[in-house]
């Protein structure tokens, strides 16, 4: 069933397990993702970003897309439709106007008060419509050629101010993550994601999951995180496979055999990383 990401999260953040958001970029992973997590009994939120969402040719493309594998595949897993970092309000009453479940609006680089017009905006016009909305406070790098840094970091204080004021159903705090590959280690504020879960009842995401090792991803669930995004891994997983499939198979030119060369890689890091956050 594709439903929006409150009862998920909320379940998640009750039972201290977290949800996982795999991004898709086409037809084969959103097939992908959803198998496996179908076999293996646990929801899932499909992220889309931007660039994603123009490369699959738009809105209504993503949203057909899953709604029939899921129809057709029979899935019976909750499958959530998640915009991935919205950059304006616009993008997001497009993506919620497709279909989508879910959005994140990302006005993470504005000043807080300003973040906050702008959250609160999205918020107004998705709850109307039974859709879910995630935010951003403080500032997740997108840098990945370098390690974390907490320059940017939220403190409780916005987190209190964002959540009051605009009503949001989860909250990504910036807290030493950052997106792509990390070179030296995550340097997570764990403090900091303890008091935000105990002071405001409500889910924490965690972006950049990435390449955090496994003992920083359970204590970082067991200080509230009810939602990690994965996505790199799952991208180096499968380029890793593919490009071992083209070299010893140089002769194969049918792109379903060769996009198809890492399904089983996807697989793999799909179960992993599930059994991770649900500490099976």
């Amino acid at each position: 069933m594709i439903v929006n990401s409150k009862k998920m999260l909320e379940k998640a953040k009750k039972e201290k397990y977290a949800v996982a958001q795999f991004n898709i970029n086409n037809l084969e992973w959103t097939r992908y993702i959803l198998e496996k997590c179908n076999e293996m009994k646990v929801p899932v939120i499909l992220g889309v970003s931007e660039g994603a969402i123009k490369y699959m040719g738009g809105y209504d493309v993503v949203v057909s897309l899953v709604q029939s594998l899921v129809k057709d595949l029979e899935i019976d897993i909750d499958v959530c439709i998640h915009l991935d970092h919205g950059s304006s309000v616009d993008v997001c009453k497009a993506a919620i106007d497709a279909g989508f479940t879910s959005v994140m609006i990302d006005a993470s680089r504005n000043e807080l008060q300003k973040n906050i017009e702008i959250t609160k905006e999205v918020v107004d016009y998705a709850h109307d419509r039974n859709i879910t909305v995630e935010a951003e406070v403080g500032h997740i790098d997108g840098n990945s050629a370098s390690s974390s840094s907490r320059e940017f970091n939220a403190t409780l204080g916005d987190c209190e101010e964002i959540v009051k004021n605009t009503g949001i159903d989860s909250l990504a705090p910036a807290l030493g993550s950052v997106h792509g590959l990390y070179k030296g280690d995550p340097d997570l504020d764990f403090d900091t994601m303890q008091s935000v879960s105990e002071t405001l009842d409500i889910p924490l995401v965690l972006h950049g999951g990435s390449g955090i090792g496994d003992a920083d991803i359970k204590k970082a669930i067991s200080c509230g995180i009810c939602k990690i995004n994965i996505n790199t891994e799952l991208q180096t997983a499968w380029h890793d496979a593919v490009v071992k499939f083209v070299v010893d198979n140089k002769d194969v030119y049918d792109p379903r055999k060769v996009i198809s060369s890492g399904k089983d890689a996807i697989y793999k890091m799909i179960e992993s990383k599930i059994n991770l956050f649900y500490n099976k």
